[in-house]
């Protein structure tokens, strides 16, 4: 996009995306967002819907209706009415609607035993617009090289459909409280065997591990013993949407790598959850990306 007053345009609504994310707890009419966006009211909503093809007051709701369905299904202790309260229903009636008509389940009903699959259509929706819309900048200066410790962790083994990843992190979440290893107390890591949209969803694997030197017993949860190799690796800090990391990752690849010297080594990358959504907003998590080093060749002038 090389036209300034189409640079503007965009900087404009990426900052309304920001501000919905920022702000979600909060009134968001199509008044307020237009004031953000420095454009007429009588416009906004149309604009937006062409720009992102889906109506802005259907944009917000999938945000909070995305947020509830996390903390739905892994904050078992907050009530459905504080969820409800939260994405901006007065009733839980009116949620339970708006819930069922995206997820095909009542919110009791996801939380008991969540489909999905069926949320994931509807919440690729947003994904699309940030990965789009909200890719993150980085710059050479962001990258660390870091001599990562050998790690003994407990594992759970994610194979299979990505869009089920939810159901292994449910199970990894109950043998984690089961074990009293809460992420406060245990660093908390996901090995990325493969990327999602390169395999066929049947090769697809990824590692959910916390960090301990406990013994790990034979359990039904399907969490064994592992550890994370020690070795130097590329350190990156991703802050926010989990739909905007791949953008991150492949600018370490694409960007980063090649103008270091580094090859990478024979291991997977993986990440470090440091700053977890739904506890924190989207905008707010944390996530750091280790990206495994080998031989460096230095540049030559």
């Amino acid at each position: 996009m090389h036209d300034p007053a189409a640079r503007d345009h965009d900087a404009r609504f990426r900052r309304v995306l920001d501000y919905i994310d920022r702000h979600l707890d909060e009134p968001l009419d199509v008044e307020r967002l237009s004031r953000v966006a420095a454009f007429s009211k009588f416009h906004f909503h149309r604009q937006f819907a062409l720009r992102f093809g889906v109506g802005v007051h259907r944009y917000v709701q999938l945000v909070r209706l995305t947020r509830a369905s996390h903390r739905l299904a892994f904050r078992q202790r907050e009530s459905i009415m504080q969820i409800a309260l939260a994405s901006g229903y007065e009733a839980p009636e009116a949620f339970a609607r708006a819930f069922r008509k995206d997820s095909g389940q009542s919110p009791s009903a996801f939380r008991e035993a969540p489909r999905w699959d069926a949320w994931h259509a509807a919440s690729q929706v947003i994904s699309q617009i940030r990965s789009t819309h909200m890719t993150p900048v980085h710059t050479d200066d962001a990258v660390r090289i870091v001599d990562f410790p050998e790690t003994r962790v407990a594992c759970l083994v994610h194979r299979g459909d990505p869009r089920l990843v939810g159901e292994s992190i449910r199970r990894f979440i109950d043998w984690r409280k089961l074990n009293r290893l809460p992420p406060a107390a245990s660093r908390t890591f996901v090995v990325a065997w493969n990327d999602p949209e390169t395999v066929a969803p049947a090769d697809y694997r990824l590692d959910l591990c916390a960090a301990t030197a406990r013994e790990i017993a034979d359990n039904a949860f399907g969490v064994s013993p592992a550890t994370l190799p020690g070795g130097r690796c590329a350190w990156l800090r991703h802050t926010g949407s989990d739909a905007t990391l791949r953008a991150s990752v492949a600018w370490l690849y694409r960007q980063w790598l090649p103008a270091s010297g580094y090859e990478t080594r024979d291991a997977p990358l993986f990440f470090e959850r440091v700053r977890f959504f739904p506890d924190v907003a989207e905008h707010e998590a944390v996530t750091d990306i280790f990206l495994p080093l080998g031989a460096h060749t230095p540049a030559h002038g």
